[in-house]
Order: structure tokens, then C-alpha cells, then sequence
């Protein structure tokens, strides 16, 4: 790779139940795989809990909208299926049956799972599966069998879920994404240079992509 593809870190703050997490993941990573360059982008997934107050216990979308909010679960369902007609648009699975509880265990194993190289690869995979409907995400049993699909070392994500190894990660994650200007999430921060809050389209994705790449340029030119 020559000076001028040097690698662009993308860094997106995210939660595993986050619907336009879910859709902002997708659409930049269509952004990146229309572009010549592609491989020079590196995504990192970082952690950030919508709701770290939430219970261990699954419980469904409409119990953890009226736990929280209280009122009509119908409010929550009429949104979900927007999205969900949205996602389903662009090609994505999306299912309104999904389970819904604290994240913070699944964190620290993506925290686990970016230390060894895998860890976009290992949250899409939770990710994507529990959106289709496919897995549950809290059962520990299942978790690890999705990080073992990945290539984790099973007995090491055990060791990890069983133990508070990576809390302090996690916890700065969330600081390190508020000091940046977090509101909400998705989040991202291109080359710690741009930062795009919300589910963009894969047009101003790939906007932003261009005015990093741009930018990159510039500096090889003004450096020699």
C-alpha cells in the first residue's frame, strides 16, 4: 500500500440492539465496498450501552419500552416497523421478535474480540443474527458459539463472561465517545478528522469517505 493509500481508521460507537446502529453499520460499509480503495479503511466498532441500567434478563421490545417508559408499547412497535420496512428495503433481515437486555457482558467480549483482530467481525455476526430473529445474544451459550464462528477461542470467551475482564474498556469507550461529542448512536468518527452522528446514507458516507481520502492527499502532497 504507497503512501497515499495509507489505512483510514473508521471508528463507529455502537450497541447491539440499536436498530439504526444496525442500518448505519451496513450502509457504511456499502459506502466503503463501492470505492476502488476499499481495503485501505480499517472499521473499528466501539462500545457504547444506550441503556446500561437494563436488566440481565431478556425481555421483549414492547416489555423494555414500557419498563422504561411506561405508556402504550404500540408507540415502539409503530416505530420498529418503520424501520424495519426501511431495513428490509436495503436488502436487510429485520425481525420485531427480537430480545432485548443489558449489553454490558457482550461488550466486554468485543473488547476481548478486538484484541485478537476480530472484533467488527465478531459484533456484526451477533449483530446481524439477532436482528434476523436468529439467535439470542444473552444466552451465553450462544454468544460463544457465534465468537467461535468467528474464529474466538471458545473457552476464552467463557473465562471472559465469567469475570469482569474488559469492564474498564468498556467504561472508557463510553467517556472517550462523549468527549467527542457523542449525543446518541450510531456514531461515527472518520480518522478522528469528521464526525457523523446518526444512520447517514451511503451517499453522505461515501461523501465523507472522499473528503478523508481528499484530505489524506493533501498532507502526502504538503509533506513531500
Amino acid at each position: 500500500m504507497s503512501v497515499q493509500e495509507a489505512p483510514v481508521v473508521i471508528e463507529m460507537w455502537t450497541d447491539l440492539g440499536c436498530p439504526w446502529c444496525y442500518v448505519g453499520k451496513h450502509r457504511l460499509q456499502a459506502a466503503i465496498d463501492r470505492r476502488t480503495d476499499a481495503g485501505r479503511f480499517v472499521v473499528r466498532l466501539r462500545s457504547f450501552e444506550l441503556n446500561p441500567d437494563a436488566p440481565r434478563e431478556p425481555e421483549t421490545i414492547e416489555s423494555a419500552f414500557i419498563r422504561s417508559h411506561g405508556g402504550d408499547a404500540s408507540v415502539v412497535l409503530d416505530a420498529e416497523r418503520r424501520i424495519q420496512a426501511l431495513a428490509r428495503g436495503e436488502g436487510l433481515a429485520f425481525s420485531l421478535d427480537r430480545l432485548n437486555a443489558n449489553t454490558f457482558d457482550f461488550h466486554r467480549v468485543l473488547h476481548h474480540a478486538d484484541e485478537q483482530g476480530l472484533g467488527t467481525e465478531f459484533f456484526s455476526a451477533v449483530q446481524d443474527q439477532l436482528f434476523a430473529g436468529a439467535i439470542n445474544p444473552f444466552d451465553p451459550v450462544e454468544l460463544v458459539q457465534v465468537a467461535e464462528s468467528v474464529g474466538l477461542d471458545g473457552e476464552r470467551v467463557r473465562r471472559v463472561l465469567a469475570s469482569d475482564e474488559y469492564a474498564e474498556e468498556t467504561h472508557a469507550d463510553r467517556r472517550e465517545g462523549l468527549a467527542l461529542g457523542l449525543t446518541g448512536v450510531p456514531f461515527v468518527v472518520f480518522d478522528r478528522q469528521v464526525a457523523a452522528p446518526g444512520a447517514q446514507s451511503v451517499e453522505v458516507y461515501g461523501q465523507i469517505l472522499d473528503q478523508i481520502v481528499g484530505q489524506h492527499a493533501q498532507r502526502v502532497v504538503a509533506h513531500g
